[in-house]
This record gives C-alpha cells, structure tokens and sequence, in this order.
C-alpha cells in the first residue's frame, strides 16, 4: 500500500461553481478537499461538466476519483455525460476507489449497467433519515460507533434516482423517500444519494436559486429551509465513511 503522502485523487466536477460557492468557500474543489481531503494528498480538479477529463494514461496514477453532484441528468446523452460514463467504466475495471455523490451516485450507477431516471416521489430537498443495512456494510465502518444508529441525517438535494443498481451491487441505505440511498460494489465502488460534503449555508443557498429560478414552489422551499432549520446532518460520520473508503481503510476499526 501506498503511503499516505504519496495517494493522489480527482475530482470529477459535474457541477459549475455557484457565485455564492466562489465567494465563500472559493469553489466546490475547496468544499471536496476539506470534507475528504487529509494532509499529504495530492488532489487534481477535472471540471467534466466543460469536457476537462485526465488522459487514459493518467487514470493509472490516482488512487481514487470523485464523482460530483449536477444539475445535469445522469441519463441524459449530453456528451461529456456519455464520456464520464466511459471513464468510469475504465476506473473500475482498474479497481480504483471510485465515491459518486448524488449525481455522480447515479452516473457511476448507469455506467455499471444499472438504471436510473426521475424520482417517482418528486424532489427531495432538505435534511434526510437514511436507514444503514449494517449487516451487508463493509467490516470496520460502523463497528466503532458507541450506540449504533438506527439512521444517519445527510443533506438531499435531487429530482432524479436510482432505480436499478448494477449486478453484484449492494444496497446498503435507504430511506422514506428514496429506495438506493447508498450502495457499494466489489468495496471499489461507493455512491451515495445525499451531499455528506455539504453545508447547511450551502444548500440553502441552492433552495432560494431554485426558488428564484421558479423550479420549485415557495411552500416547498420554505418547508425544506425549516427542516434545515431544525436539524444537523451527521456529517462528521459521513466524512469517516467516505474518508475511510477512499482511503482504504474499511477492512481496519474506525471510530467515528
């Protein structure tokens, strides 16, 4: 195994930095280094959403690549979209740690032959109880915790879900709303529905965009600000989780 100096990891930005984003945390890059990042790293920045992709030949020096959110649809036939599918394709036959999140959750979905597609349920936007299904979780992750939890808050911002996973994956949180809240595959592959990188500032922000924008009622923003208001994700163990993952350490105790 590598030394921990010496790991290199991308950044597969679907998403274009939001002014409020730039202004506050100087990009999504920043928000993605300080929720997964540790000290000795290199991180690389492929904005995907412009067509910035690493060579074929550079997918071999990273030990692991994220998938971001997107205001794009996962199963749209955009070109940089039918790319990413075939990159990750390539990234997970070479056995490379790969974490999709929200959008990035349901393209590496779809690009490892499983289905996705609007959410029947509408939007989910807000704060979100995701149930964990412990027994098919990977050793070491929860093992640690003093109370197991019955369930973990994250941060939900999507119209869009998987319907389908991949053959030989594993659906390992669900929740009210959403059937495929995470699932893992061959402990190389991790998605997550929810946003364990952000902020409450940062969805909420998002919220008075959509509203402004029209894309969705007062009522349900206000509604979704409230349930923002009363609530905190659990986003320290959504860190250890995917820090743990990308790292390699679920075969190892974690305490999270």
């Amino acid at each position: 195994m590598k030394l921990n100096e010496e790991k290199r990891y991308a950044l597969l930005l679907a998403a274009r930095d939001s002014d409020y984003v730039k202004k506050v945390y100087g990009g999504y890059f920043n928000v993605f280094l300080a929720a997964f990042g540790e000290e000795g790293e290199k991180w690389d920045l492929f904005r995907v959403v412009d067509g910035e992709f690493p060579t074929t030949s550079e997918l071999q020096d990273y030990d692991g690549f994220i998938i971001s959110g997107s205001s794009f649809d996962a199963y749209g036939n955009d070109y940089w979209v039918l790319k990413l599918c075939f990159l990750l394709k390539s990234v997970v036959a070479m056995k490379k740690k790969v974490l999709g999140i929200c959008f990035g959750h349901q393209v590496l979905c779809r690009a490892l032959g499983g289905r996705v597609g609007k959410a029947y349920s509408g939007w989910d936007l807000g704060l979100r109880k995701v149930r964990i299904v412990k027994d098919l979780f990977p050793c070491g992750v929860l093992d640690e915790l003093t109370e197991v939890p019955q369930a973990l808050s994250i941060i939900e911002c999507h119209q869009d879900e998987v319907w389908e996973v991949p053959v030989g994956a594993e659906v390992v949180a669900e929740s009210d709303k959403t059937g495929v809240e995470m699932f893992i595959m061959a402990n190389h592959v991790l998605g997550i529905q929810g946003h364990p990188e952000y902020t409450k500032d940062i969805l909420n922000n998002i919220i008075d965009r959509l509203l402004r924008n029209e894309s969705i009622e007062r009522s349900f923003a206000e509604n979704a600000k409230l349930k923002v208001q009363m609530g905190e994700p659990d986003r320290k163990c959504w860190e250890k989780i995917c820090r743990g993952f990308l790292k390699g350490r679920w075969n190892h105790q974690i305490v999270v």
